[in-house]
């Protein structure tokens, strides 16, 4: 195109155009046990609160990109919590729009960078070498599964949640008014009491109802009660 007028009048006249300025746009930085602070709230607080009252604990996190977030959860789970929780079935559903990241989360294999924020022993239990990555164990593997999903159309993935992640997508990239109806969209996925855990530069918009802080800090909010009180 010679100028950007030139662009958008091909934007007018094809619509496949569309889908491809779209996958430039897409932010797909991850790592392992990135906001470090997050994570350990979640070890520490949230999951052992959740497996407290239920047999299986189910999580989703939105926006998986490569799978760091979605294999970092179940690495926490089966190396921090499961002999704790012997009982207790945890599942990972992560979900992107974007077929290119999820083929290499379902891979699994990362390059040493993408581990650096991963405790070391961690990194000795959960992965193994191959081909000079380092790939996820089959136990932590079989703990997540991945789907495609666009957060801005499709269903709910389903519902009934004890956790959802949504970090550095929809309270970072978009407007307000978007905000709130994904707000909205996430409540509905959380059963009472479940955790919504958000990127550690974001916030709820003003007034958004069902949710209560759990941790101002590490951005995580509680799905309200039926009958409690909002705060």
């Amino acid at each position: 195109m010679e100028d950007s007028d030139s662009y958008r009048a091909l934007l007018e006249s094809d619509p496949d155009e569309w889908p491809r300025l779209e996958r430039l746009t897409h932010i797909t930085i991850s790592r392992f046990h990135r906001d470090r602070g997050t994570f350990e709230f979640l070890l520490a607080d949230v999951l052992p609160t959740l497996a407290g009252s239920a047999a299986v604990v189910r999580a989703w996190s939105a926006g998986c990109a490569s799978g760091e977030e979605a294999y970092t959860l179940a690495i926490m789970w089966e190396l921090g919590l499961a002999e704790r929780f012997p009982a207790v079935t945890f599942r990972v559903l992560a979900t992107d729009v974007d077929e290119t990241m999820l083929a290499r989360a379902r891979r699994g294999c990362y390059s040493a960078g993408s581990l650096r924020e991963l405790p070391e022993a961690w990194k000795t239990a959960a992965f193994a070498a191959r081909g000079g990555e380092l790939c996820v164990t089959r136990r932590v593997s079989e703990a997540v599964s991945f789907a495609r999903h666009d957060i801005r159309s499709d269903p709910l993935p389903g519902d009934g949640f004890d956790l959802v992640l949504c970090r550095n997508l929809a309270f970072t990239y978009f407007d307000e008014a978007d905000q709130r109806a994904v707000a909205a969209y996430l409540a509905g996925a959380l059963r009472d009491g479940g955790g919504l855990v958000l990127g550690r530069h974001e916030t709820l918009p003003s007034g958004v109802g069902g949710f209560s802080s759990w941790d101002d800090g590490a951005r995580v909010y509680r799905r309200r009660l039926s009958g409690a009180a909002e705060t």
